[in-house]
């Protein structure tokens, strides 16, 4: 599962593509100054226009500053390498302070957010600590147990599916696995596990972009979700002998049975969006992936054993989550720019696995591509996606599956995207499945 949440929203109040009036959407990038150019406008990623605007961005100013009130200065770093450098470096660039972009070091944050932490947004030695309390759920024996589960439930999902009739591929398949994925790691009531989807869903949601109306809603529906957990909470630390789900895991981890509510929710929501996200729209994102190269469906069909190379180079095509954000600790150089103590970084993983000059042919969908995994979608150094071989085994499993049942997944009409740039997400995929 990845390690993903953001600390806070951007709010309507201070983002002007959330606005009642934004600003007109830049459609061609080259018709504007490049100072124009705003990647966190969700409304580019909803229309799939994001990669010429990052392509003139690699070309001529890789790292991009741009400064809102509310949110200060933020660079837009682009290229793979310098992407690298910040994920690796945190003594420099820091996490402390949220991975999304959020209110600048030196205003006060609004009230009406929830200012919850979890270990991806701090530093070492906590960091650390905390992470490794939960980092069994996805050892290789603890997969080597849920691969029969997920396949299970794949197989069932799949074999559940109406041939010859259209369906949303998101809702019956993509979010319907990860799902029950999720509630088997969490060991949470299996009836209820759709809550964790809107949970999910709402936590990297901002107001005005159709999951949630108001910062007061988004607030109100997370203090739900921390509610139901402090119940499962309670009943697993009376527990003698700890169970092996994460709820279990943090409650008796001796880093994190002492956490305070906020803390225990922002790493409860951490722990539901890695999970969800990533897997949920790299099935997504596969389906209409090869659909859109039907010369690699083909190879896929001729050859089923190229899934596991296939998975990768899905997860570096869809990159789910767009970027992650530091907070430069001290003034140092990037690329040339002077960046100031306390500047926002986002570090454009979508951008770095498009980057030309490390990729050979990154615009291509190539499933049999060499070297699939050198990508960015996990992010590096100590904050790398904890659940990535989880992930990438709930994708081997799914297309292991569809390939046994089906000859062609077929895509019937246009992907709906979500307002966001910082998921990275497919709402809606009507498809038609056709059997052998």
């Amino acid at each position: 599962m990845s390690e993903t949440q953001p600390q806070q929203t951007q709010s309507p109040l201070t983002s002007p593509f959330l606005s009642d009036n934004p600003p007109p959407i830049i459609r061609d990038p080259y018709s504007v100054p490049i100072e124009a150019i705003n990647m966190i406008d969700g409304r580019l990623f909803q229309e799939d226009l994001q990669f010429a605007h990052f392509q003139r961005l690699r070309e001529e100013d890789p790292v991009h500053l741009n400064e809102l009130p509310g949110f200060g200065r933020y660079w837009s770093i682009t290229k793979f390498e310098d992407i690298m450098y910040v994920d690796k470096h945190h003594e420099l660039f820091s996490s402390a302070h949220g991975i999304a972009i959020g209110p600048s070091l030196d205003r006060s944050v609004d009230p009406t957010q929830l200012n919850f932490s979890n270990f991806i947004a701090m530093d070492p030695p906590k960091h650390d600590l905390q992470r490794a309390t939960v980092s069994g759920v996805v050892s290789p024996p603890n997969l080597a147990k849920l691969e029969s589960t997920i396949r299970s439930r794949a197989g069932k999902i799949l074999d559940d599916l109406p041939v010859g009739t259209s369906f949303n591929w998101v809702d019956r398949v993509s979010i319907e696995l990860t799902t029950q994925m999720l509630a088997t790691l969490f060991d949470f009531p299996f009836e209820d596990r759709r809550k964790l989807t809107r949970w999910s869903d709402v936590a990297t949601a901002s107001p005005g972009t159709g999951i949630v109306d108001s910062l007061a809603q988004r607030q109100a529906e997370l203090l739900e979700c921390l509610e139901y957990f402090t119940g499962l909470w309670n009943e697993r630390a009376s527990m003698t002998t700890p169970g092996s789900d994460l709820v279990s895991m943090l409650a008796h981890g001796e880093n994190t049975k002492d956490m305070e509510p906020l803390e225990f929710l922002g790493n409860l929501i951490l722990l539901i969006v890695g999970g969800n996200d990533t897997t949920r729209n790299s099935i997504s994102g596969g389906v209409l992936a090869l659909n859109e190269n039907p010369d690699e469906y083909a190879k896929l069909r001729g050859n089923p054993a190229l899934i596991p190379n296939m998975v990768s180079e899905i997860i570096r095509w869809q990159t789910p989550l767009p970027y992650m954000r530091r907070t430069a600790n001290q003034d140092t150089m990037l690329g040339g720019k002077q960046i100031k103590k306390d500047d926002q970084l986002l570090m454009w993983y979508i951008s770095g696995n498009r980057d030309e000059s490390v990729i050979d042919r990154p615009n291509d969908f190539i499933i049999d591509r060499a070297n699939a995994r050198h990508h960015l979608s996990f992010g590096f150094g100590i904050h790398r996606c904890m659940g990535n071989r989880l992930a990438e085994m709930q994708l081997r499993i799914v297309w292991e599956e569809i390939l046994k049942r089906f000859h062609y997944v077929e895509v019937v009409g246009p992907a709906q995207r979500l307002r966001s740039s910082f998921v990275r997400g497919i709402t809606d995929l009507p498809v038609q499945v056709h059997a052998h």
